[in-house]
């Protein structure tokens, strides 16, 4: 017999996910997944030659988008609450999960507030139809919860369906940070081992946090209201990614987060500084550790296709998110450029003797002052549409190397069940020939043990195999409509904002000729 080392056994504690090729082609192979054909019943994206209008505001969409406006209230809350300010940034991510075709209209609400960020007009992104129901789920606004370090703040959730599993129809929460994350990792305990793709919540972020704890100048107030922003359509795209889920979004614990409307148990295992954010830390190494020395021998060729392709493709988005930050860092300094241009052409405007070159240099001045502000709303929609939508899926990119994970972790039980078994027939073979026969018995015992072992991990390892073909295909379904939305609506926003330059310049050109 053969001297062989058992394969490390895996933690049986959920990972930690990781949050921080063409990206614009599917590779799924459809020869290679009939069973998979029924997810297919819709066309990806449908779209239509469109003649662009010179100096008129350009529509690539048919449709624009739509926020749920809701007459729900809030939950009672008998602490100290205090309104934030809300703006509305569209990324392209669908307003609404369609359920089913010509269902009930929504009504159109503009909360834009403020100019430092874009309200995009984007296109809904039409996704399978399901059960013949819909479900329409937003955060319209957020509440700061009580003052000082004690303070939180809380996320108005607003949903409305017509789906039997919930009690009501129309439905508002109040959630705070730690809930979402709390929901996040009972999802993961439930799923991940059976291979289902569980969307990553958003990442915690203790400095901004601490800074909305704090906040009292005028200047911080506005960079943290900057902050619970973005962090709030994060945590609405997390949610609607959820509810797009056919498993995820029949979970009571996910109904229930969505229509009790009470406070939910706190979620301390989120915390970085308890026991458990200690002990996912250590696991966390041990994955990592487990991830670099155990390689798996891949028997189907399908995996192993699919991991590179996953691993060059979160290469490719880390690099182009970073080039869109870069583009974005770029334009605001453009922005700013444009601004102490005009401030220099208006005060030469003053100190010009010659009337015809003095109103010249001064609307010369108005229009860096407008192209000034057409720019920073161009670089404030890089961000929103573009630099956001390649964020999420980098989340969702380390989502499924964890559920890829998941099923070498299920080998590796195999496997070593696999060797435990053949260790006891071995040993049962040894006491026959040597005529133990009173250990025998116990031994064939443990061999029966064993089998029965082996063949569970078997089911098992080949579940999470089929369940893990199906999530990825449907990833790779939503990933090619969500990304061409996204860049039409992307395109669209450019093409208004060089169209609004142009009609600057164009206005600017009579007072320049009449310089005498």
């Amino acid at each position: 017999m053969t001297d062989e080392k058992l394969p490390p056994m895996m933690a049986t504690d959920d990972p930690v996910d990781d949050e921080d090729d063409d990206i614009f082609s599917s590779t799924i192979d459809v020869s290679d997944h009939d069973d998979l054909s029924s997810l297919r019943n819709e066309e990806l994206f449908v779209s239509s030659p469109t003649v662009l209008p010179p100096l008129t505001n350009i529509n690539l969409n048919e449709e624009s988008s739509t926020l749920l406006k809701s007459d729900v209230p809030l939950i009672n809350d008998h602490k100290e609450v205090e309104q934030l300010p809300s703006k509305v940034i569209s990324n392209g991510f669908e307003e609404e999960i369609n359920l089913k075709e010509n269902d009930t209209p929504s009504v159109t609400e503009n909360n834009n507030q403020g100019n430092d960020m874009p309200n995009v007009s984007t296109n809904d992104i039409n996704f399978e139809n399901i059960e013949n129901g819909f479900i329409k789920i937003s955060i319209s606004e957020t509440t700061k919860v009580g003052e000082g370090m004690s303070s939180y703040v809380a996320y108005r959730i607003v949903t409305r369906t017509n789906m039997t599993m919930f009690k009501t129809n129309n439905m508002a929460v109040l959630r705070r940070f730690s809930d979402f994350l709390g929901l996040h990792n009972k999802l993961t305990e439930k799923y991940l081992r059976n291979g289902r793709l569980i969307p990553p919540a958003p990442q915690k972020n203790m400095l901004g946090s601490t800074r909305i704890k704090i906040s009292g100048n005028q200047s911080d107030q506005a960079t943290s209201a900057e902050f619970i922003e973005k962090r709030r359509l994060a945590l609405e795209r997390f949610l609607k990614r959820i509810a797009l889920h056919p498993i995820l979004r029949n979970d009571k614990c996910f109904c229930d987060f969505l229509e009790q409307d009470c406070e939910l148990p706190k979620a301390t295992s989120t915390s970085a500084l308890s026991g458990a954010g200690v002990m996912r830390l250590f696991n966390k190494v041990g994955e990592t550790v487990n991830k670099i020395t155990y390689k798996m021998d891949e028997n189907e060729p399908w995996f192993e296709e699919k991991e590179v392709q996953i691993e060059n493709l979160d290469l490719q988005l880390r690099n182009l998110h970073g080039a869109v930050e870069s583009l974005v860092i770029n334009r605001k300094e453009l922005a700013h450029s444009s601004g102490s241009f005009a401030k220099s052409a208006a005060v030469l405007s003053n100190c010009e003797e010659h009337t015809g070159l003095s109103r010249a240099l001064s609307q010369l001045a108005d229009v860096f002052e407008k192209v000034e502000s057409v720019r920073t709303e161009q670089a404030n929609t890089d961000f929103s549409i573009f630099c956001e939508l390649l964020k999420d899926y980098i989340g969702l990119i380390g989502a499924v190397k964890n559920v890829f994970h998941e099923r070498v972790k299920v080998y590796q039980n195999m496997q070593h069940a696999q060797m435990i078994l053949t260790k006891k027939r071995e040993q049962k073979t040894k006491f026959e020939l040597t005529g133990r026969l009173d250990k025998v018995g116990s031994v064939t015992n443990e061999v029966s043990e064993w089998e029965a072992k082996l063949s569970r991990c078997q089911d098992e390892f080949d579940q999470i195999s089929k369940t893990i073909k199906v999530e990825f295909e449907q990833f790779e379904i939503n990933r090619i409509k969500e990304f061409k939305t996204v860049i039409s609506s992307y395109l669209e926003e450019m093409i208004n904002h060089q169209t609004l330059i142009i009609k600057h310049w164009q206005a600017f050109i009579p007072e320049a000729k009449a310089i005498a």
